[in-house]
């Protein structure tokens, strides 16, 4: 699916469990916030990071601002999505889960990671910027508008699960993402 995770808190998974705690559990909520965000964010990296502690990206710390745990707006989102934008995307502008794996492997772009990340964009008001990210994963769509999970860095082809429905899920929710921030750009 989208790599095999090495050992350690991954902040990614944390606000799940912080949006599903609810308001009765309103001290573990505050608890895992405090968590992600003292030992998920990495100040030197300027980003949040793969794991508690780490200084490497992950293209999931896109999640952040898209499952609603910290707003586009706030300055470490806007880093993390720049750092991310810089670091993991490839020259075909397709986006790497992260840099290194445990495996001797080369590993191809994820669409899914491609269109958070223009998900994200638009989140943070960089709308220009998100379409161009968005229409970049969706031209890797085949004849009939199917994607697959993975693409190949150096040549572009489609690799891993064929036809994947994350990839086409992360296309919706960027679509509507994108639509949102458009329209909220005209009617100010």
């Amino acid at each position: 699916m989208l790599g095999r995770p090495r050992p350690g808190h991954r902040p990614r998974t944390r606000p799940r469990s912080h949006a599903h705690a609810g308001h009765g559990l309103r001290h573990t909520r505050q608890h895992i916030r405090r968590a992600i965000e003292d030992e998920g964010w990495n100040p030197q990296l300027g980003a949040f990071t793969q794991a508690f502690g780490s200084s490497e990206l992950d293209a999931s710390a896109l999640m952040l601002p898209l499952v609603g745990f910290l707003p586009g707006d706030d300055p470490r989102i806007r880093t993390t999505v720049a750092a991310i934008a810089s670091k993991l995307t490839d020259a075909r502008g397709h986006v790497r889960r992260y840099l290194r794996d445990d495996f001797a492997s080369e590993e191809g772009a994820f669409l899914l990671c491609t269109f958070w990340l223009a998900h994200a964009l638009a989140l943070i008001d960089e709308v220009p910027r998100a379409r161009e990210v968005f229409e970049t994963a969706l031209s890797c769509a085949n004849e009939v508008g199917l994607l697959a999970e993975e693409i190949s860095p150096t040549i572009g082809e489609a690799l891993g699960n064929y036809p994947q429905a994350f990839s086409h899920i992360g296309l919706i929710n960027a679509a509507r993402a994108i639509g949102h921030a458009e329209r909220a750009r005209r009617n100010s």
